[in-house]
């Protein structure tokens, strides 16, 4: 297998550089060119902020951020996923399945620092534009929305960071000098507060929407619905529900098939509250570099249409209510045909793929990256309703009526055209069992999409549920810190408790 690399350096002690991207129509998608620009000649004028805002974007989906690292730190570890591929092939994912990763083992911890420094890269990008940017004469209208722009990527990479590793370096502007490279881990409770000011700025400042040209940016419901995310993870949940009926008032609706939402045709549609975006540009292969498709595409086609990695379970496959339709357009089974006519071989290494990210043979281009055309989801509206589902439950009292109806909401959109019998309502109002109900729903509508493994450890059910694979409590609620890290710092970084 290859992947396509970024060098980069460690995060904590980043060299500042700036990539500066060529543009396009969509112009956020392209390679960044590093050192394309010296920095000392940058930060001039509007064309050099706007290049640093498509490079920001551009990184969104490079290999740290939607790779192995992503799919080991926010997939493996849950009941819903498994390595995949053949038994030898990058065998060191399966200690994220059985939970012995260490600071420094093998290619293992390899991942853990590919997540924490592409993470710190795409907060350097931020940081820098955050700093540099305001001294720029241009239209400030342009500026303010650039700058709140950076401030809500710059949240999304803490909130990935806090919830994998706990206290984290809290970095919000480049270093000027040596000293402030090496900075110790700052609690997460500062981190939380970081993220959820940076977004509630971010919301004051972004549009709700943008033109054709400008599809993918970040919108003001964005940052409202992470914001709401931020919240639910820390139990707020007078401001999860605040938030999320904010979001819910802005336009967005479900996508009325379920299956057809994850193909490429239907990107950024009305459900699409986030999405970091790819193409696949004919004449520009370096640009057509996501491998977010590749790494869990179908093993074993002629032509490829990928790896095979990160696999749905067995245990998913079987968690489906009856007739749930959900489960066929979550999972490729082994000798089926897709709805595009893709016929799946009835062997081979593994007997389910991941269909959320599925490209379709016809699509793929030979000499391009697998699917390198399909955008990564962030944010749904679907999960916004049940987010405001948990909130209201949680909340209690009159707000119960509320949980339930942006619960079946969710619940009517999967059952589409079929008979009412099919995922009937849910009308239960005791509490717990309706909170039951709605981590039940979460399982079955965001299955694949990197929620489920720290879902389960939010609602403090990670000891039951993956305690038989090997997680223990006071230990496996974060990942370990790189030891890399720690021994660059030279002690100034401390790792997590029991690694």
């Amino acid at each position: 297998m290859k992947r396509i690399k970024f060098n980069i350096k460690s995060s904590v002690l980043l060299a500042i550089t700036i990539i500066a991207a060529n543009g396009c129509s969509k112009s956020f998608i392209d390679v960044p060119l590093e050192g394309a620009q010296p920095s000392e000649q940058f930060w001039k004028n509007a064309e050099d902020a706007t290049k640093a805002v498509n490079a920001m974007y551009a990184y969104t989906r490079a290999w740290p951020m939607v790779g192995f690292a992503t799919v080991a730190v926010e997939s493996l570890g849950s009941d819903d996923t498994e390595k995949g591929s053949s038994t030898g092939d990058a065998s060191y994912l399966d200690d994220f399945d059985n939970f012995t990763v260490g600071p420094s083992s093998a290619n293992s911890s390899g991942q853990v620092y590919d997540f924490w420094k592409g993470q710190y890269l795409q907060i350097n990008y931020c940081n820098q534009i955050l700093d540099n940017v305001p001294a720029i004469e241009m239209d400030a209208n342009l500026k303010n929305r650039y700058l709140a722009e950076a401030k809500f990527l710059r949240a999304y990479s803490y909130f990935r960071l806090v919830r994998a590793f706990g206290d984290v370096p809290l970095r919000l502007t480049v270093p000027k000098d040596a000293a402030q490279f090496n900075i110790p881990r700052t609690p997460k409770t500062e981190v939380w507060a970081a993220i959820e000011k940076d977004l509630s700025e971010a919301a004051a400042v972004l549009p709700q929407s943008y033109g054709p040209a400008d599809v993918g940016h970040a919108t003001k419901g964005a940052a409202l619905a992470l914001n709401a995310k931020v919240a639910m993870y820390q139990k707020k949940w007078d401001q999860v529900l605040a938030l999320t009926n904010q979001v819910m008032g802005m336009g967005y609706d479900l996508y009325a098939d379920y299956e057809k939402l994850f193909r490429i045709q239907n990107e950024n549609s009305v459900e699409s509250i986030f999405e970091v975006q790819a193409a696949l540009i004919p004449d520009n292969k370096d640009a057509s570099n996501s491998q977010y498709s590749q790494i869990q595409g179908v093993r074993g086609m002629s032509p490829s249409m990928g790896w095979g990695f990160n696999v749905p379970t067995a245990d998913l496959a079987a968690s489906y209510e009856a007739d749930d339709p959900r489960r066929d357009a979550t999972i490729i089974f082994r000798g089926e045909i897709t709805p595009q006519g893709d016929a799946i071989p009835a062997a081979g290494d593994n007997p389910r793929y991941n269909q959320k990210s599925y490209v379709p043979q016809a699509l793929m281009v030979s000499g391009f990256t697998e699917g390198s055309q399909q955008n990564f989801r962030v944010i749904r509206f679907a999960e916004v309703l049940l987010m405001n589902a948990e909130a209201a439950n949680e909340l209690g009292g009159a707000n119960t009526a509320l949980a339930l109806t942006s619960l079946n909401r969710v619940r009517a959109r999967a059952r589409g055209a079929n008979p009412i019998t099919v995922l009937p309502p849910v009308v239960v109002t005791d509490q717990a069992q309706l909170r039951a109900a709605i981590w039940r729903e979460r399982r079955s509508e965001l299955a694949m999409e990197n929620d489920r493994y720290f879902d389960v450890i939010r609602q403090g059910r990670a000891a039951t549920l993956f305690g038989p694979k090997g997680w223990k409590a006071n230990k496996n609620e974060v990942w370990p810190i790189p030891q890399a890290e720690i021994d660059i710092s030279a002690g100034v970084l401390t790792q997590n408790t029991g690694y």
